[in-house]
């Protein structure tokens, strides 16, 4: 580490008096840092100190940085600059030097007990990593040294100085232990050695809690330093004494926040569970917190009452397991359940006057896994005394999910709109959990109460109150199969009941029947009930979202029993369309629906739907094809196609063939004659050619163009045949014209679906030789501004020698060229078009054998691209890309291991090759190894990662954690 060390001045160079670490420098640098109102000086200045922090000057110059005279800034980098070194360069340290750095250290810290708290921070962290450097051997004991030290009484300083200094290292010492860079064979060790140390910590802070005469600052210090130690699980019982001094600590306001974190942090510790006595202790403590739980509820005090919220889940959370076994203890336990019951109902809207409830949600999770993993027996126990429980906690949640009034909500920030939105999902996903305790029963309990409250004359009810009854019934029909629900004919039949007076419950309304689509396809006579709801509600722009992803469910499950209604949705649809009256994304779902819709009809039928839904678009692309190329014109072309491709995604009259030999585009075809999507297709491909034409330099209509061919592929796959020539010229001439990725995207999908079907194989080879040659031009001419299209070049190719290998056997493709051009781009910086060119070797190699040209390139070049690799693992390319590269390895050995072998001894052979970190032996193993593993492509990649921490220097560092 010194060795680097020595040069820590390259980088700033810049900055004036560069490499000469000396005080007066330091102190120069720092003012800039501080007061140079130029960013640029500034960063210079950081930069700069950063190296000299570092610099085995920094030993000098921290001490004299740390005088009396010197301004608290400049104290405090000294003081930091000391930690650095101590921590990261421990191994500079000769061993005689130890003893004098500690006493200098104490000395420094007793001087600043009395001065600047921060400068008194830092050199406590020095002080904490020089002990943990010299435990457990050179320093024994040094927690008890410590305050054996800090509590001698000839020293300069006051008794409370002395105390609260003591107590800032012993805070900071399990801090830095957490954060600390020891090997793991140390950090076992260190924590063994803490774990003992800590009867000399508990004793002081049990005295120094309980004394009277302790001000509040040392209080509230000593129970900050007890939640530091109890991170290092400290067992639970030996924090009793202190545990109990904190709860009585509750009651002063000063030490309430200490406090609680000191309790939560003892009572969450992992090991807890193990001292089922001293958690049964704890419950009769955390039960004698309601009064004034309930006193801080009454006034409205949230900071008191989110405090005793946290511990009582503490306890529960974590140790519900635990508790629920200890069945003679069943009573106190369920006083505790019924604590955290009071919290999660807490009064008030969340998060506007409360932010407690929320706290409680996970612990009702843990408590039903905790109760449902009982044997059989032990369950059916607690299934007794917990299912009236979860009840109530039904009614509570659905009680929280409850918006305020119309007026107050209006009064509430979009902020504050958005948490309750989200708080609303988490109570959603908690009742869909307790579905899987309270089953059927719930849904019934939802229901009786929606019809009492529907069909009740005496009261009226608030929508609220109805909206949230069906928020929960719709969270659990969301995921949960209510198809044997003997309820949901009468909700469907109470929902037209509703009146619907506000969005909220509007919304609600809808993604309630979105919920029940596929109920509703099993039960198509009730179709009607709730479908002129739904069509009425997409005329309102504030249901926009609810009203058309739940029309889009309906036509996607219940699409064979629409036909009845097909005409009114088409109409509503179109109407709702013309008038403009939803945002682009949901124009595209209500698209969509009308795919679905349309599919279930006869072919007749469909064409003359899309006719009327398609030709006002059309009318308006002819025109906007006519106009010149402007920008509000390419957003309208671009919505355009966007609305034909989504229509087209889910536009799918064929029916899929049940075929599990892996074939899966096989469909059997339409039995009525041609496929209605293609029909169209062909009446407006030569308008979308002319729009084509004026915008091909825009990427986005030539994006979009390309989806409305690529999503109608997908769907159509062998119906879309009769379009291959013509797509393939367009194709031809658009990539020739300007280069794009989505063109390429398109050219993929078409090798993907057709190049195996004679037929087609001569237009779509024509196109690959097209695009790979005008690829290979874009790559004389400089690729590096087009990623982008590199990626997409390196995935069509691969996909070529998936699905055609023999689109390589023409003696049109240049192989030679394409090998040379996939190995330079495995030197790009965006790793997509790296991992991209990886899948290209990894499809490349296996085709040796069997394809003469890519066997002839493979011999002639293969070295290349070993030695490519071997770079990218040496240290140019990013780490995460290693299993790619390790691929190519494994792809190599596995099927050209003789050229392999002779290639990565002489790639290897020169110095410094892939890096200057490596000795020779230790390439030669790895070559060694690489050569021998041909079967276990795991094994290759493990390899390759420790031979590129070796390359990199981090083997054996804190960086290898990443893997």
């Amino acid at each position: 580490m010194e060795r680097r060390e020595e040069q820590p001045g390259a980088a700033g160079a810049g900055a004036a008096p560069a490499l000469d670490f000396t005080v007066e420098n330091v102190e120069k640098a720092l003012h800039q840092l501080y007061y140079d109102p130029n960013i640029e000086n500034k960063n210079l200045a950081q930069k700069w100190l950063m190296q000299a922090q570092v610099s085995p000057q920094a030993w000098h110059f921290s001490w004299q940085l740390l005088q009396p005279d010197k301004v608290p800034e400049i104290q405090y980098f000294g003081a930091s600059a000391l930690h650095i070194k101590i921590s990261r360069y421990w191994s500079d340290i000769p061993t005689d030097q130890y003893e004098s750095l500690k006493a200098q250290l104490f000395s420094q810290i007793t001087h600043f007990a009395s001065g600047s708290k921060i400068v008194l921070t830092r050199l406590c962290v020095a002080l904490a990593s020089l002990a943990l450097s010299m435990m457990p051997d050179a320093w024994p004991c040094a927690v008890a040294d410590m305050v054996r030290l800090f509590q001698a009484e000839d020293s300069p300083v006051d008794g409370q100085g002395r105390c609260l200094a003591l107590l800032e290292l012993l805070t900071v010492l399990p801090e830095e232990f957490q954060t600390s860079r020891l090997p793991q064979y140390r950090k076992s060790l260190v924590r063994a050695s803490l774990a003992v140390e800590c009867g000399a910590v508990f004793p002081l802070l049990e005295q120094l809690l309980q004394q009277p005469s302790s001000p509040s600052c040392v209080r509230q210090k000593v129970l900050k330093c007890f939640s530091s130690w109890v991170q290092l699980e400290v067992p639970l019982q030996d924090c009793e004494a202190l545990i109990q001094a904190a709860f009585a600590a509750l009651q002063d306001s000063e030490l309430f926040d200490s406090s609680v974190e000191a309790i939560v942090n003892a009572i969450s510790q992992p090991d807890a569970q193990r001292y089922v006595n001293t958690l049964l202790k704890l419950i009769p403590l955390v039960l004698g917190l309601q009064d004034q739980l309930r006193q801080a509820v009454q006034n409205g005090d949230m900071e008191t009452s989110h405090g005793i919220c946290r511990i009582a889940v503490a306890l529960g959370e974590n140790h519900s397991r635990a508790l629920l076994d200890q069945v003679e203890h069943w009573q106190s336990f369920l006083a505790l359940v019924n604590m955290i019951m009071f919290c999660t109902g807490i009064p008030g809207h969340y998060p506007v006057n409360e932010t407690t409830s929320s706290l409680t949600l996970t612990f009702w999770y843990t408590l039903q896994d905790d109760i449902l993993s009982f044997e059989a027996e032990k369950q059916a126990v607690y299934q007794q005394v917990y299912r009236p429980v979860y009840f109530q906690l039904v009614d509570v949640l659905l009680h929280k999910a409850q918006f305020p009034s119309d007026e107050e909500y209006g009064f509430w920030s979009s902020d504050e709109k958005e948490q309750f939105r989200i708080y609303r999902v988490d109570i959603s996903d908690t009742l869909m959990y307790v579905y899987e305790m309270l089953g059927a029963e719930l849904l019934s309990n939802l229901y009786e109460k929606l019809g009492r409250l529907l069909t009740s004359s005496e009261e009226p009810y608030s929508w609220q109150h109805t909206e949230a009854l069906l928020y929960g019934f719709q969270s659990i029909a969301e995921t949960i199969d209510v198809n044997y629900s003997d309820v949901v004919p009468g909700l469907i039949g109470l929902i037209p009941r509703i009146s619907i007076s506000n969005v909220q419950l509007a919304d609600t309304v809808m993604f309630t029947i979105g919920a029940l689509s596929e109920w509703l396809a099993d039960h198509p006579v009730m179709i009607n009930s709730v479908l002129p709801l739904v069509l009425h509600a997409l005329g309102n722009p504030e249901l926009s979202v609810s009203s058309v992803s739940t029309l889009k469910k309906i036509c996607r499950e219940c699409k064979y029993d629409l036909p009845p209604y097909a005409a009114n949705i088409v109409a509503v649809s179109q109407d709702v369309l013309m008038k403009q009256i939803h945002k682009t994304s949901q124009c595209m779902w209500l698209m969509q629906a009308l795919g679905f819709l349309l599919s279930a009809l006869q072919v007749e039928e469909i064409l003359k739907n899309l006719h009327s839904l398609i030709s006002p678009y059309i009318q308006q692309l002819e025109k906007l094809a006519e106009e010149m190329p402007n920008p509000s014109n390419k957003l309208a072309i671009v919505h355009i196609l966007g609305l034909l491709s989504n229509l087209f995604t889910t536009l799918d009259v064929s029916h899929h063939e049940d075929d599990h030999e892996g074939s899966e585009l096989r469909k059997l075809p339409v039995p009525q004659g041609p496929n209605p999507v293609v029909v169209v297709l062909q009446q407006v491909f030569q308008l979308i050619q002319k729009v084509l034409s004026k915008w091909l330099n825009d990427a986005q209509v030539v994006e979009a163009v390309c989806a409305i061919f690529e999503k109608s592929v997908k769907t159509l796959l062998d119906d879309f045949a009769p379009m291959v020539p013509q797509l393939c010229e367009m194709l031809g001439r658009m990539y020739s014209t300007i280069p794009q990725a989505s063109a390429l995207d398109l050219t993929r999908q078409l090798v993907h679906i057709f190049a195996h079907e004679p037929a087609h194989f001569p237009p779509i080879e024509a196109l690959f030789l097209l695009v790979t040659s005008v690829t290979l031009t874009l790559f004389q001419q400089g690729p590096r501004d087009h990623p982008d299209i590199v990626d997409s070049f390196m995935q069509l190719l691969a996909q070529a020698l998936k699905r055609k290998p023999d689109l390589f056997l023409c003696e049109r493709l240049d192989v030679k060229a394409v090998f040379q051009c996939a190995v330079l781009a495995l030197k790009f910086p965006e790793a997509p078009t790296v991992k991209a060119s990886c899948g290209f070797f990894t499809e490349l190699l296996p085709r040796c054998a069997e394809v003469e040209p890519v066997g002839k390139v493979v011999q002639e070049d293969g070295r290349m691209l070993l030695i490519a690799v071997l770079e990218a693992i040496g240290g140019q390319a990013s780490r995460s890309l290693m299993d790619c590269f390790a691929d190519i390895l494994f792809a190599l050995n596995k099927h050209c291991f003789s050229l392999l072998s002779m290639w990565i001894k002489e790639a290897l052979q020169p110095p410094g090759f892939p890096s200057a970190r490596l000795s020779p032996e230790q390439k030669d193993t790895f070559s060694q190894q690489i050569l021998r593993e041909r079967v276990n492509k795991r094994r290759v990649k493990e390899m390759v990662k420790e031979f590129t921490l070796l390359c990199r220097g981090l083997h054996g560092t804190d960086y290898t954690a990443d893997y």
